[in-house]
């Protein structure tokens, strides 16, 4: 699994990083940051839509609903919720998209990497007696990141170069 996306050039971005500090130019770092933050919004967004929606099933109960969750906490929202941007300038400069586990409860900060394999076990309200497993569409990070990967590419490097022209 693609644990999270990093949109990095490294030697353009900490060449321009130089730059920027040489010239002085904290507004178009910050105007930088900003438009790499903006270009790594529709992955976010996509990320979290995709796992509100994303569909778990246990084979055999298509027809009938299950009960009530248990708990007050949506699973799929609960996960959602955690996807977050960060963009750095510095000595590793970049935007980097991921799931906070720090976001979400301890028993559910491994559940983004177990949905990505497709394959949910887990025991029946809590009973350890008795076991289902449940599927999801596989892989919904990794396979959501290709999809946003090359337009996410071209963003950045049409911002470096825009960065570029702007201290030239």
């Amino acid at each position: 699994m693609v644990r999270d996306v990093r949109i990095l050039n490294t030697g353009s971005l900490l060449e321009l990083q130089r730059r920027l500090r040489a010239a002085g130019g904290e507004n178009i770092r910050s105007s930088m940051q900003r438009r790499i933050r903006r270009a790594a919004e529709p992955l976010r967004d996509d990320l979290q839509d995709t796992m509100r929606g994303l569909d778990i099933r246990a084979p055999g109960r298509s027809g009938r609903p299950g009960g009530r969750s248990p708990t007050t906490r949506p699973l799929r929202s609960t996960i959602a919720d955690a996807v977050r941007i960060s963009v750095r300038t510095g000595a590793s400069p970049g935007a980097t998209v991921w799931v906070d586990k720090g976001r979400l409860p301890a028993d559910l900060q491994r559940m983004p990497d177990v949905i990505n394999t497709g394959r949910i076990r887990h025991p029946v309200f809590n009973n350890r007696s008795r076991w289902v497993t449940q599927w999801a569409q596989p892989p919904w990070w990794d396979s959501t990141v290709r999809r946003h990967q090359s337009r996410m590419e071209q963003e950045v490097a049409r911002i470096l170069d825009d960065v570029r022209r702007r201290l030239e």
